[in-house]
């Protein structure tokens, strides 16, 4: 079955959901969008989306649901709703970031009414989505994966197959954790360069250009710069991905060093500025103990992916054979 007969339904058109289900819109997908907001599915049906009334109906109309959702308790009633609709010519992709073991227990549901399940979170910011350059990792059986991955190369550029259902849940949960310890270390070195009267546009080049660089620099580190600090993304979901790391890790008996700061630093951080502060700001910790002004001339407000949109492919891991598309 080629994708452009493939029915796929999408509920969730928040921040991140609506530019996904954009990417599918653009690239010529049959679909029908749910949401709560009625003026976002207002205008994905003036875009040539279709509708329907609610998540059972969806299911029902579609080949495959994409959800992404703010939260696991909303997943987790969107698919029991749908569940009635589900049978094995159906599939489900949860591209919220979720609980590996609710994601679990709902992949369950789903498969004993004999569909398909896969767990496809997202990484590589909001920006990205937009353009359909963001990278997908996902968790389900070999079968499904072949099945979904036209779908899934129109969504996001670089799409990695990691394992079973839970294993893209640790995974997504662990670069969340790489990420806030190259944002932390980011504002450290800024507020230190600042102090100690280095121009912060010559700081920010010396560290893109070096192999001090990583994706968080370059992109959060220009919204620190600018002021505006918006990378749509607030200071409870970095504690509460990196609160899931430390947990991984302590029921593995890994004894962390950094993890465990990272996690107090957030706090402190919540205490000060509230939970829904925006993440980068976690370096006015550092700006009001020191009475330093992070800001510098020329950075943009939001980021823009100037990368031009390119088909999608799967990924192989390093070192590791690839596997041949089952006949």
């Amino acid at each position: 079955m080629g994708h452009m007969k493939m029915k796929i339904g999408f509920i969730g058109l928040g921040n991140v959901g609506g530019k996904l289900a954009g990417s599918l819109l653009r690239n010529g997908f049959d679909l029908s969008v749910h949401d709560l907001n009625r003026d976002l599915v207002a205008g994905f049906v003036e875009r040539g989306a279709k509708t329907v009334d609610g998540p059972r109906a969806l299911m029902q109309s579609c080949d495959a649901v994409i959800t992404c959702l703010p939260s696991p308790a909303v997943s987790a009633a969107v698919v029991e709703d749908m569940l009635p609709a589900v049978d094995d010519s159906k599939t489900w992709l949860e591209m919220s970031t979720t609980d590996a073991d609710e994601m679990k227990r709902l992949a369950a549901l789903v498969a004993a009414q004999g569909g398909s399940a896969i767990e496809c979170p997202v990484s590589g910011g909001c920006h990205r989505a937009d353009t359909g350059n963001i990278s997908i990792f996902a968790g389900c059986d070999r079968a499904t994966f072949e099945r979904m991955l036209p779908t899934l190369t129109a969504l996001g550029r670089r799409v990695l197959h990691t394992g079973e259902i839970g294993t893209a849940s640790i995974l997504k949960v662990m670069t969340n954790y790489l990420a806030t310890a190259n944002l932390l270390s980011c504002c450290e070195a800024m507020v230190t360069m600042k102090a100690v009267g280095m121009d912060l546009n010559t700081t920010y080049e010396a560290m893109k250009i070096s192999s001090g660089t990583s994706f968080v620099h370059e992109t959060e580190s220009q919204l620190i710069l600018n002021g505006s600090r918006d990378v749509s993304f607030t200071m409870d979901l970095v504690k509460k991905d990196i609160g899931l790391f430390q947990k991984i890790a302590e029921a593995a008996n890994v004894p962390l060093e950094i993890s465990p700061l990272l996690v107090s630093i957030f706090e402190d951080g919540i205490a000060r500025y509230g939970a829904r502060e925006l993440s980068p700001n976690i370096i006015r910790r550092l700006e009001d103990a020191t009475g330093h002004s992070i800001l510098a001339e020329g950075f943009p407000a939001e980021l823009v992916d100037e990368e031009p949109e390119e088909p999608g492919y799967e990924v192989f891991p390093t070192g590791r054979a690839q596997c041949t598309i089952a006949e």
